[in-house]
Formats: structure tokens, C-alpha cells, sequence
């Protein structure tokens, strides 16, 4: 939805900027309120003339868990009052997106056949790391229909070096 992205853009670069070089310890708070803002049953809560702003941010902190950082604390409130609280994950999303900009990271999804130790996984975000030219932070994901190899998603760019995607190159050649 691109309404909520631009809406979400002004808040997640605000928290940006004056989070500083604070900026990726800040991640992992903003998207546990993120995530508690996506629950439809809390967005219901907040939805409810009755429950007044302090409400609404003491329930999505409290369920968040833990103390909040200043800053995100100023941006769960802010984002309340002005009854935003459904923009709270797309603004998680872009705020991680410029964390990872600054950082020269970028995110990548790797998805397997079968499951990846620690030392594969060394080894394979390396190649991947070399092969993209830039630092990855990776995630994997068991996806059985693959049959063998992998599958890589960096941004926009996919890597597919699965078995499914080669017997899917042969069935093309085959039928053309």
C-alpha cells in the first residue's frame, strides 16, 4: 500500500536522524512495537473512542515488553496521537531499510531445501557477500519444494541455483 508508506517515510526517517549512530540498537525495539501494532485486536483497542492515548501506549509497550528507548517512546506517542498506530510496521520496515543503507548492509533470504549449519552458512554468505559486493545479513528459510540447492533473495535481485529452478530451465528448452 503506498499511502502507508508515505506516510510511514517521514516518521521512520525522523527517528533516523536523531537516533544518530544509536540508529541499529534502536531496530529491534521499534519492530517489537511493530509487531504489537499489527495485531488487529490492539489496533482495535486504539481504534476505540474510549481508550485515550496514555492507554493505547502503556497496552503496546506493555505487551512490547521492557523499557522503551527515549526516542522510540517519542515516536510510539507521536505516532498515537495522530492515530497512525497502522503505519507502526511499515515505518519498522524503513527504518531498518535506511539502518542497513547507512550500514552498508544489505538483507538477504536464503532459502534451502535442508536445513544450514552455522559453518555452511559461513561459507555460503562469503560467496554471497562476494558475488553481490556487499555486506549481507542473512536469513534462512527451509523450503522443501526446492528439492536440492538454494534460492537467494537480495532486494530485488534472486539467485536461484535450486534444483526445482534448473528442471524448470529444462522443461523450457525441452518444450521450445
Amino acid at each position: 500500500m503506498a499511502e502507508l508508506a508515505t506516510i510511514a517515510r517521514p516518521y521512520a526517517e525522523a527517528l533516523f536522524q536523531s537516533a544518530g549512530s544509536n540508529s541499529s540498537a534502536l531496530t529491534a525495539q521499534l519492530q517489537s512495537i511493530a509487531d504489537v501494532a499489527a495485531h488487529t485486536q490492539i489496533r482495535q483497542f486504539a481504534d476505540n473512542p474510549k481508550a485515550d492515548a496514555v492507554q493505547v501506549f502503556d497496552l503496546v509497550a506493555g505487551v512490547a515488553g521492557g523499557t522503551l528507548d527515549s526516542k522510540v517512546a517519542n515516536l510510539l506517542r507521536t505516532v498515537i496521537d495522530n492515530g497512525r498506530l497502522q503505519a507502526l510496521p511499515e515505518i519498522a520496515a524503513q527504518f531498518h531499510a535506511l539502518v542497513n543503507t547507512a550500514g552498508g548492509v544489505s538483507d538477504a533470504l536464503i532459502q534451502s531445501a535442508y536445513p544450514i549449519d552455522a559453518a555452511q552458512l559461513a561459507e555460503v554468505s562469503a560467496a554471497l557477500e562476494k558475488r553481490f559486493g556487499r555486506k549481507l545479513n542473512p536469513t534462512v528459510a527451509l523450503v522443501p519444494e526446492l528439492i536440492g540447492g538454494i534460492r537467494v533473495v537480495v532486494g530485488d535481485e534472486v539467485l536461484d541455483t535450486s534444483v526445482k529452478a534448473r528442471l524448470e530451465q529444462m522443461k523450457l528448452a525441452l518444450t521450445a
